[in-house]
Order: C-alpha cells, then sequence, then structure tokens
C-alpha cells in the first residue's frame, strides 16, 4: 500500500493514498485511548482534510490490539460535574464534525473498541473490523454514562433492545456478535483488514465524488424525517446532480457503452 503525504499532529497521524485519507489514533501505548489532547489533535486533523482531492476516509488505530480503547479513566476520574460536561461535549462536537463530513467514512476497527472507541467507529459510515475485535460501553460499570454519543448512535445502528442490553449491562461483544447485530459490515483478518477497508474506499473514491456526497447528505438529511419529507430532500440532491460535468461525463460514457476513466469533482 503507498501511502503519501503523512502528517503528524501529536498523537493522531494523517496519510493520503491517492483520492483516500487514512485517519490514525496513534497512542499504542495507552491502547490510543481518548483524552483531551487526543481529541485535539484529532479535531486538528478533521479540519485540514481537504474536500477537492479527498474523496474518503479511513479511520483506524496504531498496532493490532487496540481501535481506541476507551476515554483515559486516569484523565477523568477526578473530573467535576462541569469539567465532565466540558468533555463531553468537547467529545461530541469532534465526532460530529467527523459524523458530518461530507465525503464517506470508514472505520478500520483493528482491536478493542471501547466506550469512546466504540463511539467513534460509531461515528464513522461503515465500520469493518478485525477478527480479535471487542466493541462495548462499558461505562455503567465505571458509575457513568456513554458520554461521546454512545446512547443514541448504538440505538439507531442495532436496535433499542439490543444496545439496551449492551449499555445496561457493560457486556462486550466480540467480532461475530457485532456482525450479526449490524454493529460492523464485515469481519476480517488483522492481515486482511486494511486492504479490505482500502479497496472499498477506492471503489468509493472511484465513483463520482459529487453523487457520493449527494448521496451521504440525502440519507443524513432524510434518516430521521417522515417519508414524504425524506423523499423531498432526495429530489433536491438528485436534481443537483444536473448540474455537473460528472453527470454529463457519466451518462455520455454510459450510452456510449464505455468507462469514465475519470470523474474530476466538477
Amino acid at each position: 500500500m503507498k501511502r503519501t503525504g503523512g502528517i503528524a499532529v501529536g498523537f493522531v497521524t494523517y496519510e493520503k493514498d491517492g483520492y483516500v485519507g487514512i485517519i490514525t489514533i496513534n497512542h499504542p501505548e495507552a491502547l490510543n485511548a481518548l483524552n483531551v489532547q487526543v481529541l485535539k489533535d484529532l479535531e486538528a486533523v478533521i479540519d485540514g482534510i481537504s474536500l477537492n482531492d479527498t474523496r474518503a476516509i479511513i479511520v483506524t488505530g496504531a498496532g493490532q490490539k487496540s481501535f481506541v480503547a476507551g476515554a483515559d479513566i486516569g484523565a477523568m476520574s477526578n473530573m467535576s460535574v462541569q469539567e465532565a460536561r466540558e468533555f463531553g461535549t468537547f467529545g461530541n462536537e469532534i465526532f460530529l464534525k467527523l459524523e458530518m463530513l461530507p465525503i464517506p467514512t470508514i472505520a478500520a476497527v483493528n482491536g478493542f473498541a471501547l466506550g469512546g472507541g466504540n463511539e467513534l467507529a460509531m461515528s464513522c459510515d461503515i465500520r469493518y473490523c478485525s477478527e480479535n475485535a471487542v466493541f462495548g460501553q462499558p461505562e455503567v460499570g465505571l458509575g457513568i454514562t456513554p458520554g461521546f454519543g454512545g446512547t443514541q448512535r448504538l440505538v439507531r445502528l442495532i436496535g433499542v433492545g439490543k444496545a439496551k442490553e449492551m449499555i445496561y449491562s457493560a457486556k462486550n461483544i466480540k467480532a461475530d456478535e457485532a456482525f450479526r447485530v449490524g454493529l460492523v459490515n464485515g469481519v476480517c483478518t488483522q492481515e486482511e483488514l486494511m486492504p479490505t477497508v482500502m479497496k472499498l474506499a477506492k471503489r468509493i473514491a472511484d465513483n463520482a465524488p459529487i453523487a457520493v456526497r449527494n448521496c451521504k447528505c440525502a440519507i443524513t438529511d432524510g434518516f430521521l424525517s417522515d417519508m414524504d419529507h425524506a423523499v423531498s430532500i432526495e429530489e433536491k440532491y438528485f436534481s443537483e446532480c444536473f448540474e455537473t460535468e460528472d453527470q454529463r461525463e457519466g451518462m455520455k460514457a454510459f450510452l456510449e457503452k464505455r468507462k469514465v476513466e475519470q470523474f474530476h469533482n466538477r
């Protein structure tokens, strides 16, 4: 896998492979746990992503043990109510930034995804994991609730009953069950995880980028709307594609029975 343009912002690295960006939480000695500094570094990387030459993002963790093992318990243990509120607000703002990126995001979960790690993975559009991955929201065992969107995203992804079971019991689930309940899209060996996710990211990046972004907007904007309003949202994004060069080239290529060599994001 050839990567270029790598930068490091504290505990987070960012690399490019063609039109695909790779964000890595790089704090393996702490199992990539999240603290204020790691979150600040992640925010800086997200803010620096260029939508002109990036069409998909992969989020992963350094090493083979942990995607993100959760928030830094030591840093949280002595927080006041106000400090906890500010920490939760800060984490949620960053995860929402990731979730609301106009381009598709894929989590490559390469080990533990607990607490804030599961919440980070759920902030991505698509999730694949390695066979050793473990998912959970263990917060009630620490005397707290999930704080970075776990009570909200988990319900939307796997259903109310299963989400309540996981959150109330602090029960972790392994990769096979995560796939069975719909928390992840697929399970791979550790060795095949990044190649599999990269192949998917590049397939996404090969499509018309404005159309892909409009699809994401239509799904996001319409997901919690009633159907009448939701289809009107789709109509808006559908029609907007017809002012793009990529639409004209895509349909022309189809009618001429040839492949589009490259979409130009305009």
